[in-house]
């Protein structure tokens, strides 16, 4: 039965429930949901919109268990929907239906789960349930089947496609190239690992586990000594090995962009937490490349070149928004800080092929760390046991893996929705907490682990059983709608589950953490030492039964023919007369502008060890050119990470595009001081192409061959990366538009001390210069230039680094300044140019501005010099003669070209005319931008409050007198006078929370000794608070704030004898 509930809003409450409830059991629902009452109706009329009955949400999921943990049985559904006003109110179609009333009926599904399909004719069913098989592998399926003597399930022909898709398997990167009939020597694939064979410095782990691992330092682990039950936190000293990742999630980003990019972040979370036999996440970022989203309806002349298109899910405007809501939303749900990213849109015509982000780009990336004797998976033996922690199955993301892989549009609208997933970070949370308590044993038993990705269970379990064989018995997995067929329940996408392989003896050891941590744990199988694939239900139907190699397949390797053609693209005109029109026009292009509608709604500090984030200034504008995070809480080592791309440029020369990224890359890096330098670099190269078009996979080729070559003459490896290659949308009319091939480059360094990392804000010191330092050894070229794409034009010639030794000296002779101190302020010359660089040094402060002498440019006109994106560095420097002898150790070339000054000014001198520019004014310029997006996302009124603010509120810390900080200051000593005990502290946590253990080792430094209790031991009565003199209710979205932020948390104590007890004894 359904009951409603509703107030004095237009929030109606549904609740799906196995038998009529107790009066007890209305009133705790009653106070759950705020005082809205039970209506007495079966149905209501009017109209609502809801989420769709075939989707359970991850809302529903906490607001069930919320009343699970306060008592109540037997509800199975709970869904808020709202009244509107009549069949034309705006909602969400790709989430959302539009109800004529809300009755008995709302969850209804007609539906019994399919029976095991065995499949007559295998093309067509590759065409009707849109699988992507080649013809080569509908050929092998055939085969198959003929060699078998039986027809193929539907669950085996699914499942085929989606271990083998492109997506899954990267067969073009491991294909074999015939450019202009010559057969390349090395595949693609190849390319990339010549890097880390030429260049292994510090790598521990590449290209064998979906993340990479370098050597880290050592530092200290603060965990409880056990998490079976409450217990002390202590500290012991690891060898650490730092994880690097990035992952792309376009297709579900470009279809619903929310879900999309949220479940991009939490599956590349994933990634790196099943990277060896289990590694932690510290850190995240993020890039969005859309289609230009018109925020003033094409007042911007840019973006009039191309029309607007009747676009086949979601504007360019609300990708950016939700995508960017989606990645926030579930980092800052999981607890997992977003201190990286970039934005880029585009769009052009020329040459009859129009080239724009139809098909988004959304990278979610990050950084983590394990223990070095944990960074390798140990092989499994026969008789050990399969697990899967996480959640139900729904039928959710069916096909991505496949769909993913070919052009969007390709497939109906339905197929292409069937493969968008749900985000349920909380979820995630659980189950990573229960794999950290693994980890942080004296002893791993993780035997190996993976996580459920693009073919759901069918991809994680056979690589985890991929070396012995194994059974996995079909009842044992969990299902959260039973109208799934078995096909849907082992093939669906639901993300946040991971699958481990761990000996039976220790089963009993995870059961426990896992029900303390409300980790959803099951035993799904076994390994068998037979090499056979097999999922088996207790009825002895077998929807999948094939050997490993079988189910792998033997496809023949992708052979890749092309011809290189060369794009020519019209050159650049402008007039130098209109230099301030051209500066307003690139500081409002959003791969330029403010980025602050991104960084004012995500966590950027959660964890308590992040030491530089996107903001920077006494403004706190986010300028910061790489995110920086400490490994431990105690030393002064970490982790710095950035990212680079180019793709503009990659149009004109796709070489160049790639050289450039890593440039831009390592130039956004140089800030911090790495403890190996240039040497202990390592990247991820993420390729998204539009391939199989005529000339893409030869521009592939000379991108992927160009990058390779440059990583290996400056001496770094690219030991992980991911690949994208259908960036092409399909239109109804038959019009395709071809995303840039664009790849982009994340950069993982070892940093020696995370207090010097240096920040782009100009130091008010009048007696300093300012240094450029070109890095490309190259003449200043406009092409792909933000600049040029405010012309409508890409242009004939871009920049490249002509000299690798070159740069790597420049590089080297930066991070001997930081090491030195001698480095007062710096940024990157990239998007913009240099007199963005120049501007946003002044932006983040409210006083002083900059004087410049371009006169030091002699070959270049003024918009080369202001514009141009060659690789390049701005210094502020106080100590002339110390900064120009290392740069003359290094053969470094320096031009002065300004200093600092009192009035709030740019002036550009040397160039023709004087020209002054207000900071102030061209700072709000640059700003608009950001409050056009944060007005879609936080309404009129609130974006119009932050864009007058946003510069009156400066950044000021206020300590009492003589406060300096320490317990010494304070004639304070946390030893406790002998014979005493010292004060005993409890961090109480629920699902969901994330700020518990930066709470813990906070109370810890104080002087506590600090115990980690979680709800579920005060409702079981494992805890009871006796020995405690001080309890923190830590912080972080407990169950997802569903129904109201800690709502349920204190529902768990009110509802609950035991734990309701606890808690009133400690306060008497």
């Amino acid at each position: 039965m359904v009951l409603l509930f509703g107030g004095n809003s237009n929030l109606i409450i549904a609740v799906e429930i196995h038998n009529q409830p107790a009066e007890k059991d209305i009133e705790k629902l009653e106070w759950l949901f705020s005082g809205a009452k039970r209506m007495e109706l079966e149905s209501l009329d009017g109209h609502f919109v809801g989420p769709r009955r075939e989707m359970i949400t991850p809302w529903s999921t906490n607001a069930v268990e919320i009343t699970q943990n306060m008592g109540i049985e037997g509800i199975i559904r709970i869904e808020e929907f709202f009244r509107v006003d009549g069949p034309d109110a705006e909602y969400d179609p790709m989430l959302q239906v539009l109800y004529h009333n809300l009755d008995q009926h709302i969850f209804t599904i007609d539906k019994k789960p399919d029976d095991i399909l065995y499949v007559d004719d295998i093309e067509a069913y590759n065409q009707q349930e849109g699988l992507a098989l080649s013809a080569d592998e509908v050929s092998y399926l055939n085969g198959l089947s003929k060699r078998l003597g039986r027809k193929l399930t539907d669950s085996e022909v699914f499942g085929f496609s989606q271990v083998n898709s492109e997506h899954c398997r990267h067969k073009i990167f491991n294909g074999t190239f015939i450019i202009d009939g010559e057969e390349k020597p090395s595949s693609l694939f190849q390319l990339i690992k010549r890097t880390s064979k030429e260049n292994p410095n510090f790598l521990v782990s590449a290209y064998k586990d979906n993340v990479a691992f370098v050597q880290g330092p050592y530092a200290v682990q603060f965990a409880p000594v056990r998490q079976d039950q409450p217990a002390f936190f202590n500290e012991k000293s690891i060898q650490t090995v730092i994880s690097l990742k990035a992952e792309t999630h376009n297709f579900p980003t470009t279809v619903e962009p929310f879900n999309g990019a949220a479940t991009g972040t939490g599956g590349e979370i994933r990634d790196r937490l099943a990277g060896g036999k289990g590694s932690l996440p510290l850190a995240g970022t993020a890039v969005y490349m859309t289609s230009y989203p018109r925020l003033e309806h094409g007042r911007k002349v840019w973006e009039n070149n191309i029309q607007p298109r009747s676009w086949l899910y979601q504007t360019p405007e609300q990708i950016l928004v939700k995508a960017s809501n989606g990645a926030s939303d579930f980092g800052n749900k999981f607890g997992q800080p977003l201190i990286c990213g970039s934005v880029l849109t585009f769009e052009h015509t020329e040459n009859d092929k129009t080239l724009a982000y139809d098909k988004v780009i959304m990278l979610a990336g990050g950084v983590g760390f394990g223990r070095k004797e944990d960074s390798l998976k140990d092989t499994p033996e026969k008789g050990d046991k399969v697990v899967v922690l996480g959640g139900d199955n729904y039928r959710i993301g069916m096909g991505g893996g496949a769909v993913s892989s070919v052009a969007t549009g390709e497939f109906a609208n339905a197929i292409e929705l069937n493969a968008v997933q749900r985000s349920n970070p909380e979820m995630q949370k659980r189950a990573m907490n229960a794999i950290r308590a693994m980890v942080e044993r004296d002893e791993n038993p993780i035997v190996s682990i993976h996580d459920h990705g693009a073919g759901g269970h069918l991809n994680c379990l056979s690589e985890l059983v991929e070396a012995t064989g194994g059974t996995i018995h079909l009842d044992k997995l969990p299902v959260g709608d039973p109208t799934l067929s078995a096909k849907e329940i082992v093939g669906n996408e639901s993300q946040e589950r991971m699958g481990l392989v761990m000996k039976e003896k220790d089963i009993e050891d995870l059961r426990h953490v896992a029900e303390r941590e409300r980790s959803p744990m099951y035993v799904v199988g076994e390994t068998t030492g037979d090499m056979h694939l097999k999922f088996e239900d207790n009825k002895g139907n077998k929807p999948i039964d094939l050997q490993l190699s079988e189910f792998f397949g033997n496809a023949p390797k992708t052979l890749m023919e092309d011809s290189a053609s060369e794009s020519k693209f019209r050159p650049l005109k402008y007039d130098l007369h209109k230099i301030e029109e051209y500066i307003e026009h690139v500081l409002q292009i959003e791969a330029v502008a403010c980025k602050d509608w991104l960084t004012n709604k995500v966590d950027r500090s959660v964890t308590g060890r992040i030491a530089k984030q996107q903001c920077a200034g006494e403004i706190q504008l986010p300028l910061n050119n790489a995110g920086v995070t400490s490994i431990d809480y105690r030393g002064r080592e970490g982790v710095a990470t950035s990212i680079g791309h180019a793709p503009v440029a990659a149009l004109i020369d796709p070489a160049a595009g790639s050289v450039l990224a890593v440039a831009e890359s390592l130039t956004n890096l140089v800030w911090a001081p790495l403890t190996h330098g240039l040497k202990g670099v390592s990247l991820s190269a993420n390729w998204m192409w539009p391939c199989k078009n005529e000339g893409e996979d030869a521009r592939l080729y000379k991108a992927v061959e160009a990058l390779s070559d440059f990583a290996c003459q400056l001496g770094i490896n690219v030991p992980t990366g991911k690949d994208s290659l259908s960036m092409t949308q399909k239109y109804p009319d038959g019009k395709k538009v071809f995303s840039p091939g664009t790849v982009i480059v994340s950069s993982v360094a070892e940093v020696s001390d995370v207090k010097k990392v240096v920040e782009p804000v100009l130091v008010k010191d009048l007696s300093s210069v300012l240094l450029y330092i070109g890095f490309s050894s190259d003449r200043m070229k406009l092409g792909g230039s933000s600049f040029a794409q405010t012309l409508n034009l890409l242009g004939g010639e871009t920049p490249m680094v002509k000299e690798a030794e070159y740069f790597k000296n420049c590089f080297t002779a930066i991070q001997e300044l930081i090491n030195k101190d001698l480095i007062l302020a710096g940024h990157d010359v990239s998007a913009g140019g240099l007199v963005t660089a120049l501007l946003e040094m002044c932006f983040a402060n409210a006083s002083h501005g900059i004087h410049t002498d371009l006169s030091v440019f002699p070959d270049n006109d003024l918009a080369e010099v202001l514009f141009s994106e060659n690789p390049a560095v701005v210094i502020q420097i106080s100590d002339r003669d110390a900064v120009a002898e290392v740069f003359e150790k290094f053969g470094v070339t320096f031009r002065e070209i300004g200093s600092p000054v009192d009035e709030r000014v740019l002036r550009i001198n040397g160039k023709g005319p004087q020209l002054d520019f207000n900071v102030d004014a061209l700072r709000d310029i640059w700003y608009k931008t950001s409050y056009l997006l944060d007005r879609d996302q936080s309404g009129k009124m609130l974006a119009e409050a932050r864009y007058r603010n946003y510069k009156e509120q400066m950044l000021d810390y206020r300590f009492a007198p003589g406060f300096e900080g320490t317990l010494e200051s304070m004639e304070l000593d946390k030893t406790p006078p002998a014979g005493s005990r010292k004060a005993k502290a409890a961090i109480i946590r629920e699902k969901g929370v994330n700020g518990d253990r930066e709470m813990a080792y906070s109370l810890y430094l104080a002087g506590f000794d600090v115990k980690d209790v979680h709800m579920t031991d005060l409702i079981t009565g494992r805890e009871n608070l006796e020995e405690i003199d001080f309890i923190v209710f830590v912080g972080g979205f407990s169950n997802s704030d569903v129904l109201g932020s800690a709502k349920g948390w204190a529902g768990a104590f009110l509802y609950n004898e035991k734990a309701r007890m606890a808690l009133d004894n400690f306060y008497k």
